[in-house]
């Protein structure tokens, strides 16, 4: 995505404010910071981008707001164990690690603590898009949201209760939705074949034309506003009453007076050392499968209610995604994973899909066990934190950077942190309490 900034001694190592991690989280956060009047440093040991934020399926998921998992995980845990293909997968090696996340997840499930999950999601998922539009429209990237809905389709008539149910449920939940017929369906995406007898219609949810196209525009706009970059790894750290002390791998010791933690599955061990508080963060690994010679098959995104896959369209071609494998930071990637999304697609289109140059990919979703992010601040302000959004980091990034953003201006503002007061927003923006840090 080319190189990061060259910066002098100091500017490198004094900020108003470090963000560690240049995801999508992490940069649109640092732009809005730095349109505070914030020197802003962001710090990622890979170029920005090219994590989750890359791989991602573009998709603007404002319709998931039910967390990853309910009751029903019980009746699948033996073949998660069993079926290395499947689309959700627990490596029998990751089990004593993940069992306390797990344990977690399920005491989750009970009414209580589900419904307050969902509550959260929808908080973040109704105001993400409006988030979004005002990002992009300051960075002159609206070409790079396409807001044209999305579809749900099924192919068995046996699916078509579990269909409804979910839409019953999404209507309580305020989500827009609508039934179509399979030759509705088709009527929009007329490459689909006979064996769709219908689906979801999702008209508020959108999908962006290339993830890394979007973090481009945005890293960018963030070096014109002054925000400097370091492709750096940090280590360690420490608070004290001047700020935040970073010890990196290259550039050593890095001072600011706050920090934002925003590094994705990467920052658990970073807040228990920051915060004192350990956070039962765990990864999600998503695989994709990008088919180049596809960019017209599909208007909008498409995902199958029984092949439990996502297809969406973009400007290089059509990003096949989805599976859920828990194996670690530490294992490689099983890309047969990622391979298989194409033989998924058998039979969904009236011609199949052309496969050729096709180009696996892996990435890490940090995924917290009630499915709701850390949006928080702690240690006076100094220790910002933004992680955790699982599946819906892209859909949740603007809006997270700007109640990252209301965060800071409550946070030290000692001499050199000039505050502007922040861009009016068309809706509220969400109560913080269920993102909080001490509910861990």
């Amino acid at each position: 995505m080319g190189s990061y900034d060259s910066t002098s001694q100091d500017e490198a190592n004094h900020a108003d404010i470090i963000v560690i991690g240049a995801g999508v989280v992490g940069i649109a956060s640092a732009l809005a910071l730095s349109r505070q009047g914030l020197r802003v440093l962001v710090v990622d040991k890979q170029a920005p981008g090219m994590g989750a934020s890359f791989g991602n399926a573009g998709h603007m998921a404002t319709e998931q707001v039910f967390p990853i998992a309910d009751t029903s995980i019980l009746k699948r845990l033996p073949r998660m164990l069993m079926d290395p293909m499947g689309p959700l997968r627990l490596d029998w090696r990751h089990i004593p690690k993940a069992l306390p996340w797990f344990t977690r997840l399920l005491l989750n499930l009970r009414q209580a603590p589900y419904q307050n999950s969902v509550s959260g999601i929808r908080a973040l998922n109704e105001v993400s898009l409006s988030a979004w539009r005002r990002l992009l429209e300051s960075v002159d990237g609206n070409h790079l949201l396409k807001e044209d809905g999305s579809f749900m389709v099924y192919e068995q008539e046996s699916s078509l209760a579990n269909l409804q149910a979910l839409q019953s449920s999404m209507a309580t939940q305020g989500v827009p939705i609508e039934s179509w017929s399979g030759n509705a369906i088709r009527d929009v995406a007329p490459q689909l074949s006979e064996s769709v007898r219908g689906g979801l219609f999702f008209p508020a949810t959108g999908h962006v034309v290339d993830p890394l196209s979007v973090m481009q525009r945005l890293v960018t706009a963030a070096k014109s506003e002054g925000v400097t970059f370091s492709q750096d790894e940090v280590i360690s750290g420490r608070v004290h009453s001047d700020g935040v002390t970073l010890e990196t791998a290259a550039s050593g010791k890095l001072h600011g007076r706050q920090v934002l933690v925003a590094c994705g599955a990467h920052s658990a061990p970073l807040t228990a050392r920051l915060t004192g508080t350990r956070v039962p963060l765990d990864t999600e690994r998503g695989y994709h499968l990008m088919l180049p010679g596809e960019q017209s098959r599909l208007p909008l995104a498409v995902t199958s209610l029984e092949r439990r896959f996502i297809m969406t369209p973009m400007s290089d071609g059509l990003r096949l995604a989805g599976t859920v494998e828990f194996a670690g930071l530490e294992r490689p990637p099983n890309m047969e994973r990622a391979r298989r999304l194409h033989r998924l697609t058998q039979g969904l289109f009236k011609t199949p899909l052309d496969a050729s140059e096709a180009t696996p990919w892996m990435g890490f979703r940090p995924s917290l066990p009630d499915s709701l992010p850390v949006i928080d601040s702690a240690k006076d302000g100094r220790v910002l934190l933004a992680f955790g959004h699982h599946h819906l980091g892209l859909t949740q990034a603007a809006v997270t950077a700007e109640l990252i953003a209301g965060l800071a201006m409550q946070g030290s503002t000692e001499a050199g942190a000039s505050r502007r007061t922040p861009p009016a927003t068309d809706q509220a923006l969400p109560e913080l309490t269920p993102y909080r840090l001490d509910r861990f």
